[in-house]
């Protein structure tokens, strides 16, 4: 795939929706929950860093990672704008390497899911379970294959924003994994009238919960909760998302 460089640049247009304060008073409140502090915390896979920066505003020591330079372009940029005080690192997640242990790790919107396959799953665990305080935290949201099969499917879906279209198309393509591959072509309007056309893909894989639940336990991290997406309620046969709260062991 392209590494995410078009989808980078217009990330924050497709996203706008998304009350990211919201995202982190949500997070916020599992942490103090299950009883987290307010200290060090890891922003895996941070993207253009919108989470990152609510979550340095609520006073954590944040640190945000990415694997992606031109999503990390834009995260420096909110900073210097902001002048808040976040740390950011290009680093694959696989071999997430820190200068010392992380009191709460947080992977958000489809963190996990953009891993290739089982085998990087199990070393972003490890790697996270490595560098965790004991008894710290890592929360992080996920697909269900639920979601893969039945709402993203070999559908397409179509933004009409300002100054920008984009045409998604899905291909979904089962096996244990419900990989689904996703191409973008976007349309940015110039300022002569004229659009320039940029392209992209990436794919997304959804496994089993109890897969999910069996690397974890492997990797020495307690399940403490699993959420239906953005709320405090339990998962359902339907969860488009779940939500889990484990704790290094």
């Amino acid at each position: 795939m392209s590494g995410y460089r078009s989808f980078a640049y217009f990330y924050d247009q497709l996203t706008e929706n998304i009350s990211y304060k919201k995202r982190a008073e949500y997070f916020d409140s599992l942490i103090k929950l299950h009883g987290g502090r307010k200290n060090i915390l890891l922003d895996l896979a941070c993207g253009t860093g919108s989470l990152s920066e609510e979550f340095s505003r609520m006073g954590y020591d944040v640190i945000g990672i990415d694997s992606s330079e031109d999503m990390l372009n834009s995260a420096i940029e909110k900073k210097i704008g902001s002048g808040l005080n976040i740390q950011y690192l290009c680093q694959d997640m696989t071999e997430l390497d820190m200068f010392g242990t992380i009191d709460v790790t947080i992977c958000a919107l489809d963190g996990i899911n953009h891993l290739p396959d089982i085998s990087a799953v199990k070393r972003t665990f490890e790697r996270v379970s490595l560098f965790c305080e004991p008894e710290g935290l890592f929360i992080f949201d996920i697909n269900t294959p639920h979601k893969h099969r039945d709402i993203l499917g070999n559908n397409t879906f179509v933004y009409d924003m300002e100054n920008v279209f984009c045409a998604w198309q899905n291909t979904y393509n089962g096996g244990d994994d419900n990989r689904v591959d996703m191409s973008l072509t976007f349309f940015e309007r110039m300022e002569s009238g004229l659009y320039e056309r940029y392209e992209d893909g990436f794919s997304e894989i959804a496994f089993d919960e109890n897969i999910i639940d069996e690397l974890l336990i492997k990797s020495g991290l307690e399940i403490a909760a699993k959420y239906d997406y953005d709320s405090f309620d339990p998962p359902r046969a339907d969860s488009e998302k779940l939500v889990y709260v484990t704790r290094k062991v």
